[in-house]
């Protein structure tokens, strides 16, 4: 006997009421990942004015064409960060409040773009000085990935300070699955930050890390373990890397009591849940680590060759 399309939806439908998983039907409506992806875009495109556009910008014409895409960003953005406390309002607020709190909010965050464009620029400036196959800093812009990823990073973390629920982690998962680049919202990242090539390297919530940090692929920051669930929630959970620090690819530093101190150098393929002292060479030797303090050797690894 054929199935029809009523008896398909008819099952579809049940599906929703025994196992969830749907948006809120008549009530609170979610985020949307469509349109909260478009105003990523927008965003890039204010960051980085004519490098995510499909037509060139006159100089004559960027005062214009910035206020046009900003009132645009305002509006949507606005709708989407209403709907984000209407899902997890603040304590104390009334339905009434939301909307003019949703318009202040964005006000705000998109007073932050001057500041996030500054830090933008030393991690462009990073990247050209840490990579010599680099033709330039438009080069960098325009098809490093690690730059989109880190730009979205930055715009998201501004949200996620506000306890905005769900658009700061749409925003990234969406930067990770364009780039390979798993950077979460809540992770403090400073100045001059670089990872080259980038692909399947991924920094936790609670990861913090300084200025002058260089990373490759595969890197990981993440937790020692997530056995305990929710009630990991808020902990430092993910590790700390102090400035200058260089970790090449496929190293795994696990815990959010693991501190890499200033000016060391973590070898390709080490995996580390102990903190180490500032100046440190840390490499794997078989199945241990091997901490070593930089020039304690005739020729210590602290460059190698890619």
């Amino acid at each position: 006997m054929q199935v029809t399309v009523t008896q398909l939806t008819d099952q579809l439908v049940a599906s929703y009421a025994r196992l969830g998983g749907i948006n809120h039907l008549d009530g609170k409506n979610l985020p949307s990942k469509r349109t909260i992806c478009l105003i990523a875009v927008d965003l890039l495109r204010l960051l980085f004015p004519g490098f995510f556009d499909e037509k060139l910008i006159h100089s004559s014409e960027i005062k214009v064409e910035t206020a046009t895409l900003m009132d645009s960003v305002l509006e949507h953005l606005e709708d989407e960060i209403y709907k984000s406390l209407e899902y997890r309002p603040p304590e104390k607020i009334t339905k009434q409040e939301l909307r003019p709190m949703a318009h202040a909010l964005t006000l705000e965050f998109l007073s932050k773009l001057p500041g996030i464009r500054e830090l933008l620029q030393t991690d462009t400036e990073a990247a050209y000085n840490g990579d010599p196959a680099a033709l330039s800093k438009e080069e960098i812009i325009v098809a490093y990935p690690f730059v989109e990823t880190i730009a979205v990073q930055r715009l998201a973390h501004e949200l996620y300070k506000k306890n905005i629920a769900l658009i700061p982690r749409i925003m990234t998962e969406w930067a990770h699955g364009r780039t390979g680049i798993d950077l979460h919202p809540g992770a403090r990242i400073g100045s001059h930050f670089f990872i080259d090539h980038g692909t399947g390297a991924v920094i936790g919530e609670t990861s913090e890390i300084g200025n002058h940090v260089k990373m490759y692929q595969g890197v990981g920051l993440v937790a020692r373990s997530l056995a305990g669930g929710q009630a990991l929630h808020g902990q430092k959970r993910h590790p700390t890397i102090r400035d200058h620090v260089t970790i090449y690819a496929n190293a795994t530093i696990v815990g959010g009591e693991t501190v890499i101190g200033a000016g060391s150098t973590i070898g390709a393929n080490v995996f580390l849940m102990q903190s180490v002292p500032p100046n440190s060479l840390v490499l794997q030797e078989e199945v241990n680590v091997k901490v070593i303090k930089k020039g304690e050797r005739e020729n210590p690894m602290v460059d190698f060759q890619i």
